[in-house]
């Protein structure tokens, strides 16, 4: 089984992590090395002769380990097992040191704990608590053999400085279990209460970024937009006017049509963009969603591919008022906008749905396609600005929907969208109910 790590966040750092931990391990080995040269020892090399083997070969493997661990990091393949046999490694290591230097009572446990905190470092909880439970493990078998005389102290240690009785060793096997485990449970619970810090800080950085990133190209926008509506405006009537002449022959009439085809594209672009660079906030009143469908449905069914019978748009809600509280207008652009998405993706001879529903306890608004789908990857990505999956359209109407629906969100507004692969998508407001009939004198017309 793979081991591994709690976080993409934490994945992608382990590199570094590793690295670190690496250079740190060499230089504690160096310093470890050091003191037991100088105070150990006191710089006699025969004073301890059994001891400094054990100690001598055991700092000998540590940095063969720490070389074989910096070939790995240069790999750079299958880090999170390496990081977990470190700290494995690591505990068999401080536990030949425990023998070496006194035994169960040994000063040198407390290198069990540390090797905790690294665990944490690396592998979070889940690093924390394998060093735990390897750093008692061993512990806990080194007391055992010396209990049971399958271990005896080095030759050259005084026997009546090691615990070797269940008596003796009671106290320090209890203090030092509990230790470890202490410190790994605190180091692991840091560890991830950092890490959730870390990633929620990271997150709130990027929506800052994209929201700062978007206000400028909002106010681009709406400067271009105020700019290209004028003249558009002049084309489109030029080209009514022109499309009365009778002298037009049938061809320059197709090429009127296809003008002021695009000059209607051209201008709900332009209200996306003004509307997506300058939010107004709701005003929200009672308002009959049924009577907004139908509305909408009817506009719908005058667009080309309505009007051609290529897209059939169908209306399916009560005969009498669905009433919910909202912003009308802002509403009626929400379900526009969708209708608007799912005709354009529609397949020939397909139909969009708009659906009501009251429901208990608010009203449920769908938008049903009869196009691809949407793919899981661009499903969290199809309400942001200027990101589209069509080869024509700026990205701009899905924005304007989720902006909308989230000023409704104190309301309890909410917006999702399913999609079952290759059988369309469907996308789902729910308003919060209204109590009332359409004879109420709150009921704005849509």
């Amino acid at each position: 089984m793979k081991l591994g790590l709690p976080s993409a966040a934490r994945d992608a750092e382990l590199p570094k992590r590793l690295a670190w931990v690496t250079a740190l391990r060499l230089g504690f080995l160096i310093a470890l090395l050091a003191a037991t040269s100088f105070l150990y020892l006191n710089g006699d090399l025969n004073r301890y002769p059994a001891s400094q083997r054990v100690m001598f070969l055991t700092l000998g493997s540590g940095f063969v380990l720490a070389l074989g661990y910096a070939l790995a990091l240069r790999k750079g393949r299958r880090l999170d097992e390496v990081a977990v046999g470190q700290l494995v490694a690591d505990q068999l290591t401080w536990t030949a040191i425990v023998y070496a230097s006194g035994g169960p009572g040994s000063g040198a446990t407390s290198f069990y704990a540390l090797t905790c905190v690294l665990g944490a470092v690396l592998v979070g909880l889940r690093g924390a608590a394998i060093a735990a439970l390897s750093g008692i493990g061993v512990y806990v078998l080194l007391c055992l053999a010396f209990a049971t005389q399958t271990l005896r102290p080095p030759s050259d240690q005084l026997g009546a400085a090691y615990a070797t009785t269940l008596e003796a060793m009671a106290y320090p096997l209890a203090t030092n279990v509990l230790g470890i485990g202490l410190v790994a449970s605190l180091a692991g619970y840091l560890a991830e209460r950092l890490t959730r810090t870390g990633g929620a800080l990271a997150l709130a950085s990027a929506r800052a970024e994209e929201a700062e990133r978007l206000a400028v190209l909002g106010r681009i926008a709406a400067g271009l937009a105020h700019e290209i509506r004028n003249p558009l405006g002049s084309i489109s009537g030029s080209v009514e006017m022109l499309r009365e002449s009778a002298e037009l022959s049938e061809e320059d009439r197709q090429l009127c049509a296809i003008i002021s085809r695009e000059s209607l594209r051209l201008n709900d672009l332009v209200t996306d963009m003004m509307d997506l660079a300058r939010p107004r906030a709701p005003s929200p009143r009672v308002v009959d969603l049924a009577r907004i469908g139908r509305e909408v449905r009817a506009l719908a069914s005058h667009s080309e591919r309505s009007a051609s019978g290529d897209v059939e748009v169908r209306f399916i809600g009560p005969e009498g008022p669905a009433l919910a509280v909202c912003d009308p207008a802002q509403m009626k652009q929400v379900l526009w906008n969708l209708v608007r998405n799912a005709v354009q993706v529609t397949r020939a001879g397909s139909q969009v749905t708009i659906r009501v529903e009251p429901r208990d306890d608010d009203v449920l608004v769908e938008v049903e396609d009869g196009g691809p789908g949407i793919a899981a990857p661009d499903r969290a990505r199809i309400f942001d600005a200027f990101y589209t999956t069509r080869a024509t359209g700026a990205g701009l109407g899905l924005a304007v929907v989720k902006r909308i629906v989230e000023d409704h969100a104190e309301l309890g507004a909410r917006i999702e969208v399913r999609s079952p692969e290759g059988a369309g998508a469907i996308f789902s407001v729910s308003l919060p109910h209204a109590e009332g009939d359409r004879s109420s004198p709150d009921l704005l017309q849509a």
